[in-house]
């Protein structure tokens, strides 16, 4: 193929414009030959050469291999061989899941020479689909926070404003792919891990419901808690990603089985007659910063527009809280206490600080929040008959200063631990439900902020159905972060 076919392909703009093509786009042009793997593998290296120094979001990577895996892509479509939906497209893997021959550190120094030796369930589904990997995206101490910094690669900046978080745990994989370094990612998320850094970054990040998307290995496989969910620009290519993640795997004990067929099936864009519930933040329950509540109360705007039915509620959270905090501390002892004898005095304070309060569980405690967690789940199941979603905000507090853990403060009210700034995206986690992070405007400052979408007990495509109304009629998520789209004129 030559250059002048690239250009009529693709019109004004040709290479320098691949980076930002939509996953859909990338997909039909290298299954139909209008590019090659090599010429999209590129692009997207180039990009990560001007782009990664200032924000450090992928990490580990390895281009000669990158380059080699386009080339072998090529070859299979020439030869005519049966190739996936993801065929040739690069991607970068979250740091705390397994990619065969790629360090796997969690971003911590007791596994800095880790070395995978086989793919995690969902990298297998995206390497079985066509996915190349390149290289890991960078995340905070074994997923712990939601605010991606470690002593083995450092912290992941904001695109948006250099000096300020890129959310977390999922960090460098949404910072990745809102950039162009990247097409989309996989993310992982226990208290907001693909939601936090989806908001702060503009792009979209989906926690999906238990089981939709099975996980393995896994520590605890009958634990709800933690999930791994989509990265992408747009909720289109979420609703893609989710069609070759989602689906039956028997080495998960919680897995659906339903195929991830759903997913494939278009959007449409109308929504009218939906009855849509928000609440800022519980009824006073939680603290949220001014600009994140002026900006909710416009985008609800967006839905009476569309002809939804919406209502301001506050539904009854508040055991969410303890639930959250003893079933992670539980899942954190129990799944790392080995790396804790013996290398402790290597981790962060608030990690070591979790991991001990998991310590001092009593199955009291335990049994007490699997009781408060059934109550929870019946009240809002209850809550979904009479309701379509639930929309909120993502985080409660705009991207803040990269060099500080967590905000210790929100509206004078005191965060006690590193969890306590997260509750808008923890609550959520506790009840099951799926829900979505989709671009939601900006702060006065220009940094970006997420709404969230709350769906009804396995209704994930419902919620990404809802998204992408929003998203269409909002355009929020077009909005590139300078230095990418700068990255790309200059190249």
């Amino acid at each position: 193929m030559v250059l002048r076919t690239i250009n009529q392909a693709w019109g004004e703009g040709g290479m320098d414009q691949i980076c930002f093509y939509s996953l859909r786009k990338l997909s039909k042009a290298i299954q139909n030959r209008e590019l090659s793997a090599r010429e999209v593998m590129q692009a997207h290296l180039e990009q990560i050469e001007k782009v990664n120094p200032s924000v450090n979001a992928i990490v580990s990577l390895d281009e000669e291999r990158a380059l080699k895996e386009a080339d072998k892509a090529d070859c299979m479509l020439v030869s005519g061989e049966r190739t996936g939906p993801f065929h040739g497209l690069p991607i970068a893997i979250k740091d705390t899941h397994n990619a065969k021959g790629f360090p796997m550190t969690c971003g911590s120094r007791t596994l800095r020479d880790n070395v995978s030796r086989e793919d995690d369930l969902i990298v297998e589904r995206l390497k079985n689909s066509g996915a190349i990997v390149i290289g890991k995206t960078n995340v905070p101490e074994f997923g712990a926070g939601a605010h991606t910094f470690n002593e083995v690669y450092g912290a992941t900046r904001n695109p948006y404003h250099l000096q300020r978080t890129a959310g977390g745990s999922s960090g460098g994989a949404a910072v990745a792919v809102a950039t162009g370094m990247i097409p989309f990612a996989d993310g992982s998320d226990m208290g907001g891990s693909c939601r936090f850094p989806a908001a702060f970054n503009n792009v979209v990040g989906m926690r999906p419901s238990p089981g939709r998307v099975p996980s393995y290995p896994k520590a605890a496989p009958y634990s709800t808690l933690g999930v791994q969910g989509p990265i992408a620009r747009n909720v289109e290519d979420a609703a893609f990603m989710m069609s070759v993640i989602s689906g039956y795997d028997n080495r998960s004990p919680i897995a659906i089985h339903e195929s991830g067929e759903k997913f494939s099936e278009p959007f449409k864009e109308e929504v009218s007659g939906l009855r849509v519930a928000w609440t800022c933040d519980f009824g006073g329950e939680i603290p949220v910063d001014p600009e994140i509540r002026n900006n909710l109360q416009e985008q609800i705007k967006v839905f009476t527009d569309l002809g939804c039915h919406v209502e301001e509620v506050n539904p009854d959270l508040a055991e969410a809280d303890e639930v959250f905090h003893t079933l992670r501390a539980w899942e954190f002892e129990m799944s790392n206490h080995e790396l804790f004898e013996r290398f402790s005095e290597l981790m962060k304070p608030s990690y070591v600080w979790n991991f001990n309060k998991g310590r001092k569980l009593r199955g009291i405690d335990i049994g007490r929040a699997e009781r408060l967690r059934n109550e929870l789940y019946h009240r809002m199941r209850v809550f979904f008959e009479n309701y379509d979603a639930l929309i909120l905000p993502v985080s409660q507090v705009p991207p803040f200063d990269v060099t500080i853990e967590y905000p210790t403060e929100i509206n004078g009210v005191r965060m006690e631990h590193y969890i306590d700034w997260m509750r808008s995206c923890c609550y959520i986690s506790v009840l099951g439900n799926p829900a979505l992070s989709v671009p939601a405007g900006f702060t006065s400052d220009g940094l970006p902020i997420g709404l969230q979408i709350v769906g009804p007990y396995h209704g994930d495509y419902e919620v990404l159905h809802i998204g992408y109304a929003f998203e269409q009629a909002t355009r929020y998520g077009d909005k590139r972060p300078d230095i990418a789209v700068e990255a790309r004129s200059h190249s």
